[in-house]
């Protein structure tokens, strides 16, 4: 959210790649939540606490949602606990 805490990760291929990386970001944040919390206070940390990777594109079927996915993410993760 800060703008000068922004960085750019790199330019890609295609969309997928792009979402990919994306995912990646969200993915290692959560696999440092504890193992023991589950899906809503995952996803507690996540907001307060991860990055918040975008994608800048001119494609309007450009729609990723990093904290979508990582409300999806905490809800598989909260299964498996």
């Amino acid at each position: 959210m800060d703008e000068n805490e922004r960085y750019k990760l790199g330019e890609f291929n295609d969309l997928q790649s792009a979402i990919s990386a994306c995912k990646r970001i969200v993915d290692e944040f959560l696999s440092s939540c504890d193992s023991g919390a589950g899906a809503d206070e995952m996803l507690k940390q996540y907001i307060m606490f991860g990055e918040d990777p975008w994608i800048s594109s001119d494609d309007p079927e450009c729609r990723f949602s990093a904290r979508e996915y990582a409300k999806a993410r905490c809800q598989e993760l909260g299964r498996k606990l």
